[in-house]
């Protein structure tokens, strides 16, 4: 009798040893990671209709967890487990624990990127908008057109945004895009890319930000080549000084409903009370004609002294700028410019 008693105790202990074993197990299994810590973020997606027990296995495939055992230990001790369908940025350095965490927690947005190029209007980039199915016609330039429900580090214009919303590559989200959103996204980056690092400069520079601003939108549209801006801008704003006509053409296509319509761009140029013709009125346009890079900002804000008055493009869209009108028609029939 002694011996079966002694025997049961024996199974009764390997029995209790052996839970408890596993017991330690499953603990330190679920509570260390298979990474050590600053493991890449990657992204692990949870299936529309995945049970928990059911990531197990793919999390485990993808090295994110050690045993997909485990993870039913882990789920078990939970009690609750409420996965967002979507795509989640987890790390093989996080425990199980935080992984479980992370996929209850909201699922990286399904952005897309949206690009403004540079140089389009307000009517351009609500037309890409509208045409990507994320505004509805006329919401962007709508918006943009009422200054005062944006904040900015800077004196905000009047009347619309132009010239003040940075073109860039956005990511946005297709069914949440918020036309407001878009337009304080580009403002905040005008603010980084060019006016908190030169708000000394330019209340040093002897002109308004806004000035800056509409010659910086000209020089966009009047010089292909960055590097050429600084001194074209130097001969723009020498004949502003000077109350020289500009006789820059891209502000007489500003208004176009397409800006290469070229007849009506020819109209335009006939018409002597057109204040966006150049040709004739004398200092800058009536505001930006479009959206600046940090490039044309920048030559704006720091032109380069030189001889020239004059400039013009060839075909090949060069530029040659030239000390007077003489130089200036000479130049226009070696290239055939006019």
């Amino acid at each position: 009798m002694k011996r079966i008693l002694l025997v049961l105790v024996g199974v009764v202990v390997l029995a209790v040893s052996a839970v408890a074993g596993a017991f330690f197990w499953a603990e330190s299994g679920v509570q260390r990671s298979v990474a050590p810590p600053g493991a890449p973020t990657v992204e692990f997606t949870v299936p529309k209709g995945t049970t928990g027990r059911g990531l197990g296995p793919q999390l485990a495939s993808q090295g994110l967890i050690s045993d997909a055992r485990l993870w039913r230990w882990l789920l078990f001790r939970r009690g609750h487990f409420a996965p967002k369908a979507g795509r989640h940025a987890v790390s093989p350095s996080m425990t199980m624990a935080e992984i479980a965490t992370a996929l209850e927690g909201a699922p990286i947005p399904d952005d897309v990127p949206f690009v403004v190029i540079e140089g389009w209007r307000l009517r351009d980039t609500d037309a890409a908008l509208a045409a990507a199915g994320l505004i509805k016609p006329g919401a962007y330039i709508a918006a943009a057109s009422q200054p005062e429900r944006f904040t900015a580090p800077f004196p905000l214009p009047k009347g619309t945004l132009e010239g003040y919303l940075y073109p860039e590559t956005y990511r946005v989200v297709p069914g949440a895009f918020k036309v407001e959103e878009m337009l304080q996204r580009q403002l905040d980056t005008f603010a980084e890319r060019f006016y908190t690092p030169n708000k000394e400069a330019i209340a040093r520079s002897g002109r308004s930000l806004h000035e800056v601003v509409v010659m910086a939108s000209m020089l966009e549209r009047e010089e292909p080549v960055p590097a050429q801006r600084p001194l074209v801008a130097g001969i723009l704003w020498k004949r502003v000084d000077k109350g020289f006509p500009l006789g820059v053409d891209a502000t007489s296509r500003y208004e176009l409903a397409e800006w290469n319509d070229r007849l009506a761009f020819l109209k335009r140029l006939r018409n002597l009370e057109d204040p966006w013709n150049t040709r004739h009125r004398k200092g800058l346009p009536p505001g930006p004609i479009g959206a600046p890079t940090v490039e044309s900002l920048q030559a704006a804000l720091a032109p380069k002294p030189s001889e020239f008055w004059y400039y013009l493009h060839d075909a090949e869209r060069r530029l040659h700028p030239s000390r007077n009108a003489e130089e200036h028609e000479a130049l226009r029939r070696k290239y055939n410019v006019y």
